[in-house]
C-alpha cells in the first residue's frame, strides 16, 4: 500500500528565536556580544574585530574550518545589536535584543531571519539557527552567571570536528 505524501506550504517565512534571562547587568551581557575576547569564551573562536556600527568583520569557529562574513547594521548601547551574515550560505539578518529588569538581571531574545530556498531548506535553517542561538544563550548564561565555559559550541558536532 502506497501513502500519499504530505504537502505543506509555508504561509509566512520562518524566523529564528532564542531568548534567555541572564543574572548579570545589561552592559555586561551587552559587551559579551560586542568584544571577541569575551564572545570567544562562549560562541565562537575568534573575530577579526569587535562589532562596531558600519563594520564588516570575520567571525571563525577554528574547531570546524567554518568563517562567517558579518556586517554590523546597527548598534543601540545596551539594547539592540544588529547583523547581517551568511551563516547559511546567503545573507539573513540576526538581532540581538537586551531588557535591562532593573534588578542586576538582563532578558536577551535573538531572532535570526531572512532565510532562503524551497521550503524544506527555510524550515531546517531556522530549526538549526534556533538550536544554536539556544546554545549560544546558554553557553553565556554559564560564563556569566558561574565563571564557567560549558563547551557547547564546540561540543556540538563532535564527528565533524574528527573528520577535519
Amino acid at each position: 500500500m502506497t501513502r500519499a505524501a504530505n504537502t505543506y506550504q509555508l504561509t509566512q517565512p520562518p524566523i529564528a528565536e532564542a531568548a534567555m534571562l541572564i543574572r548579570s547587568p545589561v552592559a555586561e551581557v551587552f559587551a559579551a556580544f560586542i568584544d571577541p575576547a569575551i564572545t570567544s569564551r562562549f560562541w565562537f573562536t575568534g573575530s577579526s574585530g569587535k562589532l562596531e556600527l558600519g563594520t564588516n568583520i570575520q567571525w571563525d569557529w577554528e574547531m570546524y574550518h567554518v568563517s562567517v562574513q558579518v556586517s554590523v547594521r546597527a548598534i543601540e548601547q545596551n539594547r539592540r545589536i544588529l547583523i547581517e551574515w551568511s551563516a547559511y550560505g546567503t545573507p539573513t539578518t540576526v538581532e540581538w535584543l537586551f531588557t535591562d529588569r532593573g534588578d542586576q538581571t538582563t532578558f536577551v531574545r535573538v531572532t535570526n531571519a531572512g532565510f532562503s530556498g524551497d521550503g524544506d531548506a527555510i524550515v531546517t535553517q531556522a530549526l538549526d539557527s534556533t538550536g544554536g542561538f539556544t546554545l549560544v544563550l546558554a553557553g553565556l548564561k554559564a560564563l556569566l552567571e558561574h565563571n564557567v565555559s560549558l563547551n557547547l559550541v564546540p561540543d556540538r558536532f563532535p564527528e565533524e570536528r574528527e573528520e577535519r
